[in-house]
């Protein structure tokens, strides 16, 4: 790995430089205002694809595009899929900002700028990665496949689809989804999974008039303080779920796993 790693550095003002320009495109996929940087964001990495000798294709859907690239795929070899997303979430608000969230600063060694770490950064890191490979080996131990959308900032609505549509061509021996953080400064981290997210939308009716609170309150119940008592009993004292079979297709912590975790340097003071 030392020439690849020897490239990289050599290379590293120029690199450093084009993820700058990325980061400089405000591709805020919840703003309509932005669609058409949104679509700039789709077309840079599209072309970072075909620079790498890669083929790709900007996918359109009914929202935002995904970009969809790969190597020529060789039987003997691998597959690796690769996920990520261009775009990002809104500034605001922007009086917060040290610095404009799209004109990218270095800091104390670190980059400022929205979209540096979720998810501008990974993404360019995996592209890069290719890049140097194929400038210094000229082949790629594996096939790569890409993914990189322009809606997880607002949901994904278009990802399944275009799954579904894509999936005999998206078999992959693995994937890899970028878009978690390090343990802590020098500690990098693979993160093998993830808590999901319920949404739902709870509504809660009570008199179909107003009631005095001085004669009716305590003996009519309060819409709002059922629903506080509702939530209240989601969790036990210690933040476990009480929702009956919530648990039962969980996957139990391996001994190993709990170790692992555990020999982690967390420092509760620091």
């Amino acid at each position: 790995m030392q020439d690849i790693i020897d490239y990289i550095n050599h290379n590293q003002p120029q690199i450093l430089e084009e993820l700058q320009e990325f980061l400089r495109i405000p591709s805020v996929s919840a703003d309509p205002a932005f669609k058409k940087h949104v679509d700039d964001a789709a077309e840079f990495v599209h072309q970072k694809m075909l620079a790498n000798g890669l083929i790709s294709k900007i996918v359109p859907t009914a929202g935002h595009s995904i970009v969809y690239a790969y190597s020529d795929p060789d039987p003997k070899k691998k597959t690796v899929l690769i996920y990520g997303h261009y775009d990002v979430q809104p500034a605001d608000p922007l009086n917060l900002w040290k610095t404009p969230p799209f004109e990218p600063q270095i800091r104390d060694g670190k980059l400022f700028a929205r979209g540096a770490t979720d998810d501008k950064g990974q993404v360019f890191t995996h592209i890069k990665s290719v890049h140097a490979w194929m400038n210094t080996r000229k082949s790629l131990p594996v096939n790569v496949i890409y993914v990189i959308e322009g809606e997880e900032e607002v949901g994904s609505n278009n990802l399944d689809l275009f799954l579904e549509k894509y999936k005999a061509e998206l078999k992959a021996d693995i994937a890899i989804i970028s878009d978690t953080s390090m343990y802590a400064p020098g500690i990098p981290a693979i993160t093998v999974g993830l808590r999901g997210i319920v949404a739902c939308e709870i509504k809660v009716t009570g008199p179909n008039r107003d009631l005095h609170s001085g004669v009716f309150g305590g003996s009519v119940m309060n819409p709002a303080t059922g629903l506080a008592q509702m939530l209240g009993k989601l969790h036990d004292n210690q933040g476990r779920i009480q929702i009956p079979g919530f648990y039962d297709a969980v996957v139990p912590f391996k001994d190993s796993e709990r170790e692992a975790i555990a020999n982690l340097p967390f420092d509760e003071n620091a």
